[in-house]
């Protein structure tokens, strides 16, 4: 799978999710991440691996996005009723699920690299939605929301990372496309 074809769509995915979250609709992003995986999982040389960390990635997303609304950290655009992370959100963990192989394949053998990465992609991305698009607010004082970002950022990226890494060996794969 091409590395700049992923980036792209994966891209477009988060696009379509913050946009359409900030106009108060979460079904751009849950149709946009579906077909990125339709996608994804078709062309897939790793599909059991990659369904493995669709679901981790989930189930770090839910803890991850509940605890830092719980803790009025973050308030999110287009939650439904009674649910603390939206289903825009979740379709953006259950995306990035998909990224972790041919995207961050520098990372699965270096997970101080993957972990520092996170601590510094991951707030980013909050704070561009939540300043772009207002998909998401990051409560004051924003410091805290943000050190939880990037504490929750840094484990998922380098968990994930490291699963990964290990699952492909384990399958006979050396080096992730």
């Amino acid at each position: 799978m091409n590395f700049w074809l992923t980036l792209l769509a994966y891209d477009a995915v988060w696009f379509a999710a913050v946009i359409g979250a900030g106009n108060g609709k979460g079904w751009p992003g849950v149709i946009a991440a579906l077909a990125f995986a339709a996608w994804r999982l078709a062309f897939s040389a790793h599909r059991n691996v990659e369904l493995r960390l669709i679901a981790l990635a989930l189930l770090i997303g839910f803890v991850l996005e509940n605890i830092c609304a719980r803790a009025g950290f973050v308030q999110y655009a287009a939650a439904a009723p009674l649910i603390e992370t939206p289903a825009w959100l979740m379709a953006l963990w259950f995306a990035f699920g998909l990224t972790i192989i041919p995207l961050f394949g520098y990372f699965h053998t270096r997970p101080v690299f993957a972990a520092l990465f996170g601590a510094i992609g991951g707030p980013l991305a909050y704070l561009g939605a939540a300043q772009g698009w207002h998909a998401v607010k990051l409560l004051p004082p924003v410091w805290p929301a943000l050190l939880a970002l990037a504490v929750g950022w840094a484990t998922a990226l380098a968990l994930l990372t490291s699963l990964a890494g290990r699952w492909l060996h384990i399958d006979g794969v050396r080096h992730a496309p």
